[in-house]
């Protein structure tokens, strides 16, 4: 039935995860000098400091037990030993973590200057349980950067702590918690999610017009703008709204 046109087809998946140990080696020739008798070694790779290295895969496989997992760290030497024959140290497995935060260190400190500068930025908070108390979870993000800190208070306190806001010159959009309004020196927004569940809760319980209309040109607003190359309306898209 080569020639004869199929009328639909089927399909069946199978998804796995292959575990495999990669070893690399690397060579450097040592010669001795015809002239004054001294040794000269070739040099390695900056990643190859030592005689033995572990490589990215693995050390994010750590990571992943240690810090998302919270496994314990006998117990990740184990499963990495029964994966390489290797047993890998306490203290080189906990350098590999300490790394990380020294990494995410640098890393946090570049976005929030890079969040200082953004003409506009989002805020929220949210409650977390830590330790069977309550903290709060503070949320900054512009553009594809987003920064979390967890601290104890939620207002004031916790703003100044962060220490973002109160450096910050350009327009925070919020949920209009007042600790937020209080920073003068910012431009103030209201979150569009937030005023589309006002002016839904304000409908149905009043059934006011103004409230489905006003919702209908923030949404239609919403969508005329992730469309434009600008991010932003013009005269024309005022007029068709």
């Amino acid at each position: 039935m080569t020639d004869v046109p199929y009328t639909h087809h089927e399909r069946r998946t199978k998804i796995d995860i292959v575990f495999e140990e990669v070893v690399e080696h690397i060579d450097a020739e040592v010669k001795l000098c015809l002239t004054c008798k001294a040794a000269v070694k070739g040099q390695f790779p900056s990643a190859m400091q030592g005689p033995l290295q572990y490589g990215d895969g693995l050390k994010a496989f750590v990571i992943n037990l240690l810090v998302c997992q919270m496994v314990a760290l006998n117990r990740v030497q184990k499963l990495v030993k029964a994966m390489i024959g290797e047993v890998i140290a306490e203290s080189t497995l906990l350098k590999v973590v300490l790394r990380l935060y020294q990494a995410i260190e640098a890393w946090e400190f570049d976005a929030i200057e890079q969040i200082l500068k953004a003409p506009a930025i989002n805020v929220d908070e949210t409650s977390l349980r830590v330790d069977k108390k309550n903290h709060w979870l503070h949320v900054y993000s512009a553009g594809d950067i987003t920064l979390k800190f967890l601290h104890r208070k939620r207002g004031k306190a916790a703003i100044a702590a962060i220490d973002i806001i109160p450096r910050y010159g350009g327009k925070i959009i919020h949920d209009c918690w007042s600790s937020y309004l209080s920073y003068h020196h910012c431009g103030q927004g209201l979150c569009g999610s937030h005023l589309l569940r006002e002016l839904t809760f304000i409908f149905v319980a009043n059934a006011y017009a103004w409230a489905r209309n006003m919702k209908c040109l923030l949404q239609e607003t919403c969508i005329k703008v992730s469309q434009s190359a600008e991010k932003k309306l013009d005269d024309n898209d005022f007029v068709d709204l």
